[in-house]
């Protein structure tokens, strides 16, 4: 005897026979229970037959409760110390068995083990009184005892273990010795229940799946047991399946019985009532919502292991969702080591994270991970020694205290606790699935551990970490985290983010790179003193002020050294506030009060006036279109709007409708929504009296009825409306335009919101390039641009370095002036504003006796900066192509352009290329060096493909970071990076290699190329080699051939309007066919005796001859394609030709099949035979190719009227004499009815869209039996009523039930 297992796969596919299980064929109350369909899964018969049978206190016992024993005593809540007093419950055996038990269970607080619903028919009833349960989330601890795939395996609740144990105690005693041993007279079945032993001493409950008899090959239903070779039985307890072989040594009945009696026991009446206590154990599972990450390949190996490497042998927490058929919907998660700190680990979203699955529609859970403390943060102006960590930029680098001696020994303790050893003894410390935020451990570049946080999810197994106590960030592998024990928790971080107080960029916007970089030669890792400042709102910088510490000198200002040096700028043009003079206190009286009696009213502005600092805005976001185009209003103009709306309500409230002949660009005062604003007419108004009107305040369009506008007055003309556009972005996908997800992603969350926004550059064209940042849930400003990014609907703009730009000397050395003095025209000539001082600062008046002196004295003058101005480069095109003369010429295609043209190189010029690839190749050596220039007069360029090898190129079109250019010696066109592309001549002498050509006498579908014929002919073209017929040259050297192409004989242009791309004018129907290459030289060869012999093409099929129309003939429905179409044949009518039938000269043709020719000439419309599949041919006729390759043919059976796809090696030469009979299958159109104007119905016809699939299911069923037909008409298509035996029509219930209307 030999034992193997299996896996349980096709334990989901096997049927069984149509007897019951053996528990199922008890006395009793089970007769009533409705045994399994054999068409069920084992798992799901033997689950639900069992449940069916099983007593009540099996079916939905208390918590706490086993079989086979009495209930455990509950406590309620209220009352320890009380107990609720049950009486045992017996099995379902005994005749005294109640059929209603009554429980009153009170304030449950542990839930029962979940299971799939059981079989409504279940005899016995349990009534349940229960109050106040806990409907939070349970979970349940679980063993996973076989694993399929993540949406299929098997668990078996820990509370049952106690169960599980008596179970195989019970089975085990019923097996000992000779009990249940079959004797030669059994029969074994499908589906039958039995006994099966898995180890030595270990018995287990098991189904029939399929059963093997000795000598046939195929499964059978049922088998003598002394004939039984090979058993697949399906083990209820444990959910996987187990294949048995019986062998025998002496082949004896004797022998074979006792072999099967070493591994397989019979299940008897009495012990069928025994087993019904114990449902089984193992129970089908199903991860929710969860999906294979390739729904076309499904669950992968991968997955399988992921997921039985995860749930191990260790016990589970399972959460319960639902059931969906037979199996619970869950989700397991791995028990924390302490629940206080660590996240369970979910196995669903482990899957997910490993990419091995993902979710369908994932459930979130409320438990957000434990963060670290916050940094201890510095007294403010006060002096503490700290030393620089990490890096990024003079605004964001972190410090580390050093006085704090706890810090010393962390790093020494991480060591301790995770180095490689420890780590691999305790695998509980792996982090499988990291989330957002958690907290971890860490291993950096010299295998040091260290706190760390994650902060992003790259993809690919790796977690972006931020080093809590250093500060820099880095890309690791998952395996490269460790969980955080609750010890590390204790420490904040020590890392403090700061960025430098007084300095900001040269250009005001980025730090350059060579200010960084001698930032951190000055600053990283050393000890500095620092002394910090209050932060700003809404900000985690802190602003400091660091100094280089020396023995023997003074502290150094670093943000002094980078100025001196020309790297950075102080913000407000000086270091710190000098110390100044209080005015007199009679002076700030006066000046008070002056300017309480001076007030003046409000001044009207109707046009928008910008102030002059345009950072930090406050805006009102009015109107969105996409993030490169929106309408903001500045709050402080609110009074304006105000007083704009006061305005138009006092001159057009009580105003009658004029007559104005409304033409587009007028201004006009609009009243929308009972409130009078001013509008703009964006078309002229015709005779609808419609009128769609700008709305200037607002930036929206909408459209009014001229009954409700008035000329708006002059003086009113005007805009407080700005309308902007995101900066330093661009849309995603390559594509110039913004997406709609774009567009409705940015409108849902700036649509009337309020944001702060910065103006980036202020010109007169519109919309303006800003910086718009919005509060989000959390109270914290986002910058809109970044979350487009962050979301995938936009990119970052490419910039390049920015040139070094000298400011002017008289802006080094300025003295400090009032605010009137700099709103001069000496600003507007700059034309960027000062940025506001960070506090007012007084100024003596000049009869002060202390003078201060100006910041110029303070400092010294700067010396002269070079500035790094592009040049500019001229270049011009390359040499026109040598184009072909008139006749007929070789060509190969290079390139197809997005507008049709298509490129060829002569044969000449194939050579041609070789040689001056090679040239060029030779020549450049290597890049030339990169200089700032101009684009605007390079016409001809250098390419550097990705290969580094150098083309020829045509610049077309200059973008934001990239350059349009085709390749001139090729055809094509591509965007290319700008450090990609050289503005210089590479062979000026040699010409262009690729002519670019059009078809003569083609006129494309809708006045253009669509992009399926430019793809339908870089398919037929690109790199082959054509015949070209040169008809027209152009006029201009640079022009376009006009041209007729054709491969091996067949016309280009021909093929375009036979796939309807394009028509062919009336003067060129006839296009000149060019005859192929000749593959020979002129040789004289004698073919004669080598060619086939011509097979002749057989004409069409004969069709029934019908009745006259209105004439009543039986017909039977051969095909049915939609309830209006379909096939027939009139039943009435000659069936036999020569004494013979149509089927009986198929039969005689299919005996000698073989001797068939295959079929050689595919034209559509010939007859030939068509294998179906029983093996047989039948007549049918060819429709079109479906696929060259490979080669597959659409069909029709002429006889039937069903299509099929046939490769050619199915089609054989049909004989001339079947032709002698008629078609059995005639195309007719069904009269009277017709598809459903309104259908309610969701599932359709895929090819006709129209009709429901539910409509032809009735169709079909109304066309069995007595049908007859009456032909309406014969042209355009022949039209039939179709009527059944009582003389009614057919489609009359059709119509009555909604699924068609008449006709």
């Amino acid at each position: 005897m030999r034992l193997s297992e299996e896996p349980p796969l096709r334990a989901l596919q096997q049927g069984g026979s149509n007897r019951k299980p053996a528990w199922c064929r008890g006395e009793g109350r089970s007769r009533s229970h409705t045994p399994p369909s054999r068409h069920k899964p084992p798992q799901q018969q033997d689950q639900e037959s069992l449940r069916a049978n099983r007593p009540s206190q099996c079916s939905s016992r208390s918590p706490g409760h086993q079989p086979g024993s009495t209930l455990t005593p509950l406590r309620p809540a209220s009352d320890p110390g009380k107990v609720e007093q049950q009486q045992p419950l017996r099995p379902a055996s005994d005749p005294g068995s109640p059929d209603v038990i009554i429980e009153s269970v009170i304030e449950v607080e542990q839930q029962p083990p979940l299971r799939p619903a059981s079989d409504p028919g279940s005899p016995d009833v349990i009534i349940e009184s229960v109050i106040e349960v806990e409907q939070q989330q349970v979970y349940h601890l679980v063993l996973v005892t076989h694993v399929v795939n993540p949406g299929h395996f098997y668990i078996r609740y820990v509370a049952e273990k106690r169960e599980g144990l008596m179970l195989t105690k019970k089975i085990n005693h019923l097996c000992s010795g000779d009990k249940g041993r079959f004797t030669p007279s059994d029969t074994l079945e499908t589906g039958s229940a039995i006994f099966v032993k898995w180890k030595d001493g270990f018995w287990c409950r098991a189904t029939v799946v399929e059963l093997w008899q000795s000598g046939s090959v195929a499964a059978v239903n049922a088998c003598p047991i002394t004939r039984l070779a090979r058993i697949q039985v399906f083990l209820l307890d444990y959910g996987f399946t187990k294949a048995i072989v019986l062998q025998s040594e002496e082949g004896t009945t004797e022998s074979l019985m006792e072999g099967v009696s070493e591994c397989l026991r019979r299940v008897d009446m009495v012990v069928q009532s025994e087993m019904r206590c114990w449902a089984p154990l193992a129970i089908k599972c199903s991860l929710k919502d969860l999906i294979p990450a390739d729904l076309i390949k499904g669950w992968s190996k991968e997955a399988q292991v992921e997921f039985h490497n995860m749930v191990g042998s260790a016990a589970m927490e399972m959460q319960v969702f639902g059931q969906d058929k037979n199996s619970l919907q869950v989700d397991l998660r791995k028990s924390p080591m302490d629940r206080a700190s660590e996240l369970p680990i979910s196995v669903r979203e482990y899957l997910v994270f490993i990419e091995v699955a993902r979710f369908y529609s994932p459930v979130v859970f409320g438990r957000s991970p434990l963060p670290y403390y916050a940094p201890v943060y510095p007294d403010i102006n006060t002096e503490f020694n700290a030393v620089v960590s990490y890096i990024s930029s003079p605004a964001d680098f972190y410090i580390q205290l050093v006085d704090s001696v706890d810090f010393q020994m962390l790093t020494a303790k991480l060591q301790a606790c995770y180095n490689a050893t420890t780590v691999d003894r305790d695998t509980d410390l792996h982090l499988y699935c990291p989330v957002m935020g958690q907290a971890c451990v860490a291993c950096f570049d010299d295998n040091v551990w260290y706190r760390a946080q994650v902060i992003g999810h790259p993809g690919g197994r790796k977690v972006e970490v931020r080093y809590v106590d250093i500060g820099n960030t880095k890309i690791l592998s998952v395996h490269d985290l460790r969980k955080l024990k609750d010890e590390f928790f204790a420490l904040p971080a020590k890392a403090i983010q700061c960025c430098l107080a007084d300095v900001v960029p040269l250009d005001g916007e980025t730090w350059s790179d060579t200010c960084t970089d001698r930032f951190i030669r000055l600053a990283h890792q050393k000890l500095v003193t620092v002394v910090a400042f209050e932060m700003e709102p809404n900000s985690r910088l802190l602003p400091v002020r660091l100094f280089e510490g020396s023995l023997d000198g003074p502290l150094a200002n670093i943000s002094d050294q980078l100025v001196t040096e020309e790297l950075a700028s102080f913000k407000n043009g000086h270091a710190e506030a000098p110390d100044v003079w209080d005015p007199p206190i009679e002076d700030l009286l006066a000046a008070e009060g002056k300017s309480d009696r001076d007030q003046e009213p409000l001044e009207f502005q109707p046009q928008l006036q910008l102030p002059v600092c345009l950072n930090e805005l406050k805006v009102r976001v009015t109107h969105v279109s996409s993030p490169g185009s929106f309408c903001v209003q500045l709050t402080q103009n609110d009074s304006q709007l105000k007083r704009v709306s006061e305005l138009l309500n006092q001159e057009y409230a009580s105003m009658e409708p004029q007559e104005v002949e409304w033409k587009a660009d007028m201004y006009c005062a609009a009243l929308i929504n009972g409130v009078w604003e001013r509008g703009q007419i964006c078309t002229t108004v015709t005779s609808s009296s419609i009128a769609e009107v700008l709305r200037c305040d607002f930036g929206n369009k909408v459209k009014l009825h001229v009954s409700n506008l008035q000329p708006l007055q002059p003086s009113l003309v005007g805009s407080l409306m700005l309308e902007c556009t995101l900066y330093d972005i661009r849309p995603a996908g390559g594509q110039s335009t913004w997406t709609a997800t774009a567009c409705d992603f940015i409108s849902y969350y700036l649509d009337g919101a309020s944001a702060v926004m910065t103006v980036k550059e202020m010109t007169d064209e519109r919309p303006v390039p800003v910086t718009l940042f919005c509060s989000n849930r959390m109270g914290s400003y986002v910058n809109m641009a970044d979350s487009l990014v962050s979301e995938g609907l936009a990119l970052k703009q490419w910039k390049p370095r920015n040139a070094v730009v000298p400011k002017p000397e008289e802006s080094v050395a300025e003295p400090q002036v009032s605010g009137e003095q700099k709103d001069g025209p000496d600003m507007e000539k700059r034309g960027t504003p000062p940025s506001p001082p960070a506090c007012p600062v007084l100024i003596p008046p000049p009869s002060s006796p202390t003078s201060i002196p100006a910041p110029s004295s303070a400092f010294p003058k700067p010396a002269p900066r070079t500035h790094l101005s592009a040049a500019k480069v001229r270049t011009q095109l390359y040499r026109p192509p040598e184009l072909p003369g008139h006749g007929h010429i070789q060509m190969t295609i290079s390139g197809i352009g997005e507008d049709g043209l298509i490129y060829a190189r002569t044969h000449q010029a194939e050579c041609q290329l070789e040689k001056l690839k090679e040239h060029i190749q030779q020549r450049m050596k290597t890049l030339p060096k990169q200089t700032p220039f101009t684009w605007k007069s390079v016409l001809g360029c250098a390419v550097i493909g990705p290969n580094m090898v150098w083309y020829r190129g045509q610049l077309l079109e200059v973008q934001r970071g990239e350059v349009k250019v085709r390749y001139v010696d090729y055809g094509l066109v591509e965007n290319i990076p700008v450090v990609h592309v050289y503005p210089l001549l590479l062979c000026e002498d040699v010409p262009q290699l690729c002519v670019p050509c059009q078809l003569y006498g083609v006129n494309p579908v809708g006045g253009q190329w669509q992009w399926d014929a430019v793809a339908l002919l870089k398919a037929l073209l690109l790199n082959r080699c054509v015949d070209v017929q040169v008809m027209e040259l152009p006029t201009d050297p640079r022009g376009s051939l006009t041209v007729q192409i054709s491969m091996d004989g067949m016309n280009l242009s021909r093929i375009l309007c036979h796939h309807q791309h394009a028509t062919m004018d009336k003067h060129a129907e006839r296009p000149i066919m060019i005859p192929p290459a000749p593959l020979l030289d002129d040789w004289e060869i004698s073919t004669e005796g080598l060619e086939s012999p011509e097979v002749p093409v057989l004409g069409p099929f004969i069709y029934p001859v019908l009745p006259q129309e209105g004439e009543h003939f039986s017909v039977r429905i051969k095909h049915l394609r939609t309830p209006n179409e379909l096939f027939l044949w009139p039943v009435e009518g000659g069936a036999e030709v020569d004494e013979e039938t149509l089927e009986e000269a198929l039969d005689r043709i299919n005996k000698d099949a073989g001797s068939l020719p295959q079929l050689s000439n595919f034209l559509p419309g010939s007859a030939c035979l068509a294998k179906y599949s029983d093996g047989k041919y039948y007549r049918a006729t060819l429709m079109d190719f479906v696929s060259v390759d490979p080669v597959r043919l659409l069909i029709q059976h002429v006889d039937f009227g069903s299509d099929d796809t046939l490769p050619p090696s199915k089609l054989r030469q049909m004989p001339a004499e079947l032709l002698r009979f008629s078609t059995r299958a005639l195309k007719v159109r069904v009269a009277g009815f017709k598809a459903p104007s309104v259908s309610l119905e969701t599932d359709m016809l895929p090819y006709q869209p129209k009709w429901s699939k539910k409509a032809v299911q009735e169709m079909i069923g109304l066309l069995h039996g007595n049908i007859s037909a009456s032909v309406v008409a014969t042209e355009p298509a022949l039209t039939v009523l179709l009527f059944d035996k009582k003389g009614e029509l057919v489609h009359l219930p059709l119509v009555s039930s909604g699924l068609a209307d008449l006709d």
